[in-house]
């Protein structure tokens, strides 16, 4: 029977130190209300249809405007972001790897923790919108598609929270990625969206809209389940290029 060395780390032990990094990082709560509130105003906005924006058809409820409706997340991603990038703050990263010289260790627990303390938050700030949206809706709805629609919105959250966590890692900083993920649905996907199309709805922003069934444009539409896998791809993708840059470089 084998077990940690005399005087090493826990893998247990070094997730408890990363949920406490995360837990006590003032930007991690800003970020989490900030994300709540948007999510209770959209829902409100989106069950009373209040507004309206104008559109070449005519006026288009907020409910079918899924850039507008996924907006939060980009508040909602500097919990994961910072807890990746901030490690490259004032030499962070060094005094970590010093405390635990075993970076897949490192890296394992950090995945962990951010995924647990990511998935967590996002149902958290997902569902006071999602409560709203239902008590409002005409007809009987029922609890599971409610479950379910707040399953599949915290999933999205959950892997475009991966997607920057990788990024993040990658770019040793908190500010590109963050300013990278927001530009590419603002301004990159309107640009290029009928140029590229199907260049622009891999594009993870484009991905997840599909994945929760609110495309941007039917012209960048994917099915969900494929929505999902290029999303997930991305995710999968961005960490696996945050270990491998984390694995082999000095802090």
């Amino acid at each position: 029977m084998t077990g940690p060395a005399a005087g090493e780390i826990r893998l247990a032990d070094v997730v408890r130190a990363e949920l406490t990094k995360i837990r006590t990082l003032p930007v991690t709560w800003l970020s989490l209300v900030v994300a709540l509130a948007a999510n209770a105003l959209l829902g409100w906005v989106a069950a009373t249809d209040a507004v309206r924006v104008a559109g070449q058809d005519g006026e288009i409820p907020v409910a079918q405007l899924g850039t507008v409706m996924l907006a939060p997340v980009y508040a909602f991603a500097v919990v994961p972001v910072f807890a990746s990038g901030g490690e490259y703050r004032g030499g962070q990263l060094r005094v970590s790897l010093a405390a635990v010289p075993d970076r897949n260790r490192f890296l394992t627990a950090k995945l962990l923790a951010v995924t647990a303390a990511t998935a967590a938050a996002a149902v958290l700030v997902l569902l006071p919108g999602r409560v709203i949206r239902h008590v409002a809706a005409e007809g009987d709805p029922g609890a599971a598609t409610m479950v379910a629609a707040l399953l599949a919105e915290a999933t999205a959250y959950l892997l475009l929270g991966l997607v920057g966590l990788g990024f993040a890692a990658v770019a040793r900083s908190a500010v590109t990625p963050l300013a990278v993920l927001v530009v590419l649905p603002v301004l990159v996907s309107p640009v290029l969206g009928g140029v590229f199309p199907a260049l622009v709805r891999l594009l993870p922003h484009e991905a997840a809209l599909s994945f929760l069934g609110m495309p941007a444009d039917p012209a960048l539409a994917l099915g969900r389940p494929a929505g999902f896998a290029v999303l997930a791809g991305w995710a999968v993708l961005s960490v696996a290029a945050a270990w491998a840059f984390t694995a082999r470089r000095n802090g």
